[in-house]
């Protein structure tokens, strides 16, 4: 661990009331999305015809949906595919994207440019009706949608490590290492890389508010997690449509779910300030 610190230091994290309560609420989400069933206070998948429609209560907190299941037992199993597919996502652009960036950044040529005005063309598409083609094209999947959502985020991650790397590249680090002959990889990933750990990592945190929005917008479309598998997104679409009866309850906690892990995800990503060494 003392290692770990020496290599990326964190200095400057004022812990703030409202950083404080944003680590609580994405590490109950968390803690909800590795335990899932087994910490709920029903069987999230229990159908219960003569309990449909109740609302909340001190026997069921968040009320039940129409089938009768517990909707604070849903709410929190379905954490584990939203938390599950934005991670993996979220992995798969941060990966992708920093080799893209440092590529794009270091060479300077007509590859480099050609490649950043794809990316940038396919920024101009929003990220939610990409995704939607993409997933109509393979299939829907869970698979399917960390590894689409994790593509079209891609471009954007590159462009910011890119922008990084445009800022270090002149330094005098580099052109030491040029002077002593090492190779383009080591300058790269040993000289280059750590010094913008701190605009990956605040580029991941970002990333993974936009991972957990995405993904449950496509599960409300129909196109993520299948029923009956508990899912924030999938429950507001099964349940929106009671809305103008005064059903509010299995929509209502979905929601403010995702709203929660999203702004506290986005208070981190503000608050806290990483000086990489």
């Amino acid at each position: 661990m003392s290692s770990l610190l020496n290599i990326i230091p964190i200095r400057g994290v004022r812990l703030s009331p409202g950083l404080v309560v944003s680590l609580i609420i994405v590490g109950f989400w968390i803690i909800c999305a590795i335990l899932g069933s087994r910490i709920t206070p029903y069987d999230p998948l229990a159908v219960s015809v003569i309990e449909r429609l109740q609302p909340p209560s001190a026997a069921h907190w968040f009320g039940t949906d129409k089938l009768g299941r517990d909707v604070l037992s849903r709410v929190m199993a379905g954490s584990r595919s939203v938390v599950e597919i934005s991670l993996s996502a979220t992995a798969i652009a941060i990966t992708i994207g920093t080799i893209f960036g440092l590529i794009t950044g270091y060479f300077r040529g007509v590859v480099s440019e050609l490649i950043m005005r794809v990316f940038e063309a396919l920024l101009a598409v929003p990220v939610v009706l990409l995704a939607m083609i993409a997933i109509v094209a393979v299939g829907a999947s869970s698979l399917t949608v960390l590894l689409v959502i994790g593509v079209v985020f891609v471009p954007v991650v590159a462009r910011t490590v890119r922008a990084a790397v445009l800022a270090e590249r002149n330094r005098s680090y580099i052109h030491a290492a040029l002077m002593r002959a090492e190779s383009m990889p080591y300058i790269l990933f040993r000289e280059i890389l750590p010094n913008i750990t701190g605009t990956i990592v605040v580029e991941a945190t970002v990333r993974l508010g936009y991972a957990i929005f995405v993904t449950a917008t496509l599960s409300f479309l129909g196109l993520g997690v299948q029923p009956p598998t508990p899912d924030w997104g999938l429950s507001i679409y099964e349940s929106y449509g009671m809305l103008s009866a005064g059903f509010w309850w299995p929509v209502a906690f979905p929601a403010l779910a995702i709203a929660s892990l999203v702004i506290s995800i986005n208070i981190i990503a503000e608050k806290t300030v990483i000086d990489v060494r």
